[in-house]
């Protein structure tokens, strides 16, 4: 069995449940880096502040959950791939408007990088304004 698929799914379930930082630290590199080619995480370059972000994202959406459909490892890349779908609905306080109620169905992708038994890179692939526009906030 991989050596890197136990740590970077543990760091994915921290991650995704709104864990945040305190969780997912003990599976990242000191200064882990993160990157997406999206408007609303263009400020994020740290898995520190990715993991707190999507903390902060389950209080508008507190029945946030994902649906994982792929998950694998490529021992020569030391890389890790996770395909899933992110599922909730706006019903909480603290998005860019007042609740809509309007639910999200968000395909991602994360292509998590290891450096010997930790994560040292993180890169999101995702559509953020199709999903903006699925719970009325563009």
């Amino acid at each position: 069995m991989s050596n890197i698929l136990a740590p970077a799914r543990q760091f994915f379930e921290a991650c995704e449940t709104g864990q945040g930082w305190d969780s997912c630290a003990a599976y990242c590199k000191p200064g882990a880096t993160f990157s997406s080619q999206t408007d609303v995480l263009a400020d994020i370059s740290t898995l520190r502040d990715y993991s707190e972000w999507m903390k902060g994202m389950l209080t508008p959406i507190p029945d946030g959950s994902y649906e994982l459909k792929f998950f694998a490892a490529d021992e020569a890349d030391q890389s890790v791939v996770a395909v899933a779908v992110f599922h909730g609905t706006q019903t909480g306080p603290g998005g860019p408007v007042p609740p809509t109620e309007k639910k999200i169905a968000a395909d991602y992708v994360y292509h998590i990088v290891f450096e010997g038994d930790r994560i040292k890179h993180m890169t999101k692939i995702w559509n953020d304004l199709f999903s903006l526009r699925q719970l009325g906030w563009a």
